[in-house]
């Protein structure tokens, strides 16, 4: 298998979405709207083109997406980048194309000059990239969620140094 990590374009957009759509289909942790959520980041300010990545081998068989958010305290507010969502074809999984995805996005993301990624995903899959609990930071999800499934991850040395809060995701990820 030779998978290619580029540049998602426009012109992959309606193929990128089918993709996310099918990668969710069977998902019991999912309520298969994770292609519309690419659909809605796209049309957002915080859509960064750059971060929006997909796998191709003959066609597109995966896609990784991140986004901008903000981590808010009551003495600062700070950048950081949401890791949403990340999807590989069912045929395709479970062969590493997902970590690929993930390494090349946050490699892109570091060089961007980003320091950190939030993630709310799988409590088992995520720490083999870096990412830990955001409450060891005191990041704090804007929503009830499981503490292990909320993870942060620094892109930089320090890159959460003195950071905490309350995230607040881009109104896309709103329906």
């Amino acid at each position: 298998m030779n998978i290619i990590i580029r540049q998602e374009t426009i012109e992959d957009y309606q193929t990128t979405e089918n993709v996310v759509k099918r990668a969710f289909a069977d998902s019991m942790h999912s309520d298969q709207t994770e292609h519309e959520l690419v659909s809605r980041i796209r049309k957002s300010d915080a859509f960064i083109p750059v971060l929006s990545l997909i796998a191709v081998e003959r066609e597109i068989v995966g896609h990784i997406l991140l986004s901008k958010i903000k981590i808010h305290s009551d003495k600062q507010t700070v950048d950081s980048l949401a890791l949403a969502p990340v999807a590989v074809l069912p045929a395709y999984q479970k062969q590493g194309i997902g970590k690929l995805l993930i390494h090349a996005a946050l490699k892109k993301a570091k060089e961007l000059g980003f320091h950190s990624v939030i993630v709310l995903g799988h409590p088992e899959y995520y720490p083999k990239f870096g990412f830990k609990k955001a409450a060891y930071w005191g990041i704090q999800a804007p929503f009830d969620v499981p503490e292990e499934a909320f993870m942060a991850l620094e892109l930089t040395d320090n890159g959460l140094y003195n950071v905490s809060g309350i995230v607040e995701y881009s109104s896309a990820f709103s329906v």
